[in-house]
């Protein structure tokens, strides 16, 4: 963007980047730009869409039912989150909003055989609106089970890479 002669302001709002984390990239004092701070709710998250899907909207009534489930998290961080999440639909934006696309593929590929019920209804709730996804796990399932197995290739011989 820099070698386009795009702004720092712009390209901080293009990326959502601190402008300060942009003038160090520039620099070359800093080498991490797409490093994110996990969220203590980022395990959770499709817990609480479930919880917010089904009409828990109190942050405190969220907070107990996510400590019960083992969730060792503030009840500030999900008031939080709760206050964004009435903020968003005020405003209309979808519910969707809330996962990020690493929790996505987390509750989709790691998680699927060992994710609760509610981890099921929501992928099978993601994979109702983007088909496309059903497509890639299974290429990613065969891959993995390709790469577990030692493989064979397609004409049937062995290889190691």
């Amino acid at each position: 963007m820099a070698a386009q002669g795009i702004p720092i302001k712009a390209m901080a709002r293009a990326t959502g980047v601190s402008r300060q984390t942009i003038r160090k990239v520039l620099r070359g004092q800093r080498h991490d730009t797409f490093r994110s701070r996990e969220s203590s709710l980022d395990a959770w998250s499709l817990t609480l869409e479930a919880e917010w899907n089904v009409g828990c909207r109190i942050g405190a009534e969220l907070w107990r039912r996510l400590k019960a489930s083992g969730f060792a998290g503030s009840l500030r961080v999900v008031s939080e989150w709760a206050t964004r999440r009435r903020r968003d639909e005020k405003l209309g934006h979808s519910g969707g909003a809330g996962l990020s696309a690493r929790t996505i593929a987390r509750s989709m590929t790691t998680e699927r055989e060992t994710g609760s019920a509610q981890t099921a209804l929501i992928n099978a709730a993601i994979e109702k609106a983007v088909p496309a996804l059903i497509i890639a796990r299974e290429a990613l399932d065969r891959f993995h089970a390709m790469m577990r197995s030692c493989d064979l290739d397609s004409d049937g011989s062995t290889s190691r890479a």
